[in-house]
């Protein structure tokens, strides 16, 4: 385990996670029950329902689909129905183009279609019937207007007939507009049973009269039904197919698909081309062929949840108001544990909150996660009380610091306008040494600022430091030579290094001057180069070393008194130590009281 970090057993996401598997575990048990309880009743209610909404909305569309050659005029049936049903009616090909859509919503790839609208071969589990081909659908079967009038003046004598042979009976007619003559009831005197010869007698005329439209359509449905049970040609000429589709070879009656209530078909007299299911089914191929073009094209129908893809059960009142319950008490018991978990978890924060605003130590009376938060808050506060001694501080100093060069001057120019001091050369050079001192200060505490923002700018490029060190012990050698002091240079081989060199003139510099401030006269100062390593050694009186971690602080002194003839500004360390690590370098330091200071300044070479 990291330093720092919260034991598992202590930490407040295990404290929460508890909660929250108990609260989950009493909502689970209550929703269990409920979903047990309901999920039944209503699957078994729903199922009625949605079978019956199914079987409407199916029967509608086949009948669209029979009656109109394509889907583009079925937008309003499908919204109309869709808004009665509260449903999402959705029609699509077999891979799934969108037809017509009652809303937008997701892809129904995944999901199964609920029946499959075609009106040449509908779906006899939803409709009930026994016919394949919907009725509505007569495409070129349709009687045109003006041959109706005579067909249904026909269908009337063939009623009245019936009548009179003791038969009462109806004239329905067809889809097509085709009259035909349903027996209804029989009468006492009735000839029982009703012989073919009576039957042919009463309905020959209007079974045989048939329209120019009717007869062109059955022609043709002649041909593909012969054709599909493979009759030569002497055959299929004999081969006769009413309207009623019924199918006759010769004088034997094949097949008879329509329905009717009494059927005259006497044995002695059936004889079939072929079992009556292969006729019937080349008679149906053919009708949806000659059907196809007239009907709407195959659809896939989707019944579903309004915005999704699935369909779903609609609950009952009574199940409505149980779950309404249950949920209304698993949330009031859910709230009340937040509560209770939520005010033992703000507590502590609010203490934080309050110890923050008083500027107090924060408590720390957890080991959680809050505990921690609250050591990372003291420490916090110490160190920014720390730095806000060290701001102060550091205004003191910069005052101090300004404050004795500005002194001075002014004391020079109050002095030689009181005429106590005589305008000359002297106390010109005095003034310009006090102005070039503020202005070193003022550029001394212009690149701390430059380097504590970020903007210190630094142009590394290979530097030879040979060069560069040459260059700084020679515009030193005139002090060096004033105070006493010998200083000697040391470079090994031309190392090269990847520096500024004005910056890097300036942390050597820095250290040269106040290696000669601070050795004795009879001393030496050792500049000196090792590969990417330059050194300053000098043989002055030393740090101690209480005061070796401080060095590099902002206006630090050895001299405690901080007088000007002992020390400089106290900021050539601590720049010296900002553009070394702005170069991706370090420095470092090494002393013993009485035996000198070595500062070593480490640099990356021209690959680092």
């Amino acid at each position: 385990m990291s330093k720092g970090q919260v034991p598992l057993r202590h930490s407040l996401v295990t404290r929460l996670l508890v909660s929250s598997v108990a609260i989950a575990l009493a909502a689970i048990s209550a929703t269990a029950w409920l979903a047990a309880t309901t999920t039944t009743r209503a699957i078994t209610d729903e199922q009625g329902g949605a079978v019956a909404d199914q079987r409407a909305v199916y029967e509608e569309l086949v009948g669209y689909a029979a009656t109109h050659h394509d889907w583009s005029g079925g937008a309003a049936l499908v919204h109309s129905r869709a808004a009665e049903l509260g449903r999402r009616i959705t029609l699509t090909t077999d891979d799934h183009q969108i037809i017509l859509d009652s809303q937008d919503g997701p892809a129904l790839r995944n999901t199964l279609p609920s029946a499959v609208v075609d009106p040449l071969n509908v779906d006899l589990g939803l409709t009930g019937g026994t016919e394949h081909i919907d009725e509505r659908a007569v495409g070129p079967y349709t009687v045109p207007t003006e041959d109706r009038y005579v067909l249904n003046e026909v269908a009337e004598n063939t009623l009245t007939c019936f009548n009179k042979m003791g038969y009462d009976g109806t004239v329905e007619v067809a889809k097509t507009g085709r009259p035909s003559v349903v027996l209804t009831t029989v009468r006492a005197e009735a000839e029982r049973p009703l012989t073919r010869s009576a039957t042919e007698s009463c309905g020959f005329e209007l079974d045989s009269l048939v329209s120019p439209a009717e007869k062109k359509a059955l022609q043709t449905l002649t041909t593909l039904a012969a054709r599909c049970l493979s009759l030569g040609d002497r055959a299929a000429s004999q081969l006769r197919i009413t309207p009623t589709f019924e199918a006759y070879l010769g004088e034997s009656a094949v097949v008879r698909t329509a329905h009717e209530k009494i059927e005259v078909k006497p044995p002695s007299l059936l004889k079939p081309a072929g079992p009556a299911g292969v006729v019937q089914g080349c008679i149906e191929s053919g009708r949806r062929t000659q059907l196809r073009p007239y009907v709407a094209p195959r659809a896939l129908l989707f019944v579903t949840a309004p915005g999704t893809g699935r369909t779903t059960l609609s609950l009952s009142g009574g199940s409505i108001g149980r779950i309404v319950a249950v949920t209304g008490a698993v949330l009031l018991a859910t709230v009340a544990a937040t509560v209770l978990i939520g005010r033992r978890l703000v507590r502590p924060l609010r203490n934080l909150a309050d110890a923050a605003e008083l500027r107090m130590p924060a408590p720390v009376s957890t080991r959680d996660e809050i505990g921690r938060l609250a050591r990372a808050l003291n420490d916090s506060a110490e160190r920014r009380e720390r730095a806000e001694a060290q701001r102060r501080t550091m205004v003191n100093d910069v005052a101090h610091e300004l404050r004795t060069p500005l002194s001075n001057i002014r004391t020079w120019l109050e002095a030689a306008q009181d005429d106590l001091a005589p305008t000359d050369a002297q106390l010109l050079a005095m003034l310009h040494e006090e102005a070039l001192l503020l202005q070193h200060i003022i550029d001394d505490l212009s690149d701390l600022a430059a380097a504590d923002a970020g903007t210190l700018r630094i142009d590394p490029e290979p530097t030879c430091l040979r060069d560069v060190l040459t260059h700084v012990v020679d515009s030193h050698r005139g002090g060096a030579l004033a105070a006493g002091v010998r200083l000697e240079l040391t470079v090994a081989g031309d190392p090269v290094v990847q520096a500024d060199q004005v910056r890097l003139r300036q942390v050597v510099g820095n250290l040269i001057s106040n290696a000669i401030r601070y050795t004795s006269p009879g001393g030496s100062v050792t500049v000196g180069a090792t590969g990417t390593t330059i050194s300053v050694r000098d043989t002055g009186s030393g740090i101690n070393p209480a005061d070796l971690p401080k060095i590099f602080d902002r206006f630090w002194r050895a001299d405690e008194s901080r007088s000007r003839v002992t020390g400089g500004s106290g900021l050539g360390l601590a720049i010296a130590r900002h553009l070394t690590e702005a170069h991706g370098g370090t420095i470092g330091v090494e002393s013993e009281p009485g035996r000198g200071t070595l500062f070593t300044i480490r640099l990356p070479g021209l690959g680092g």
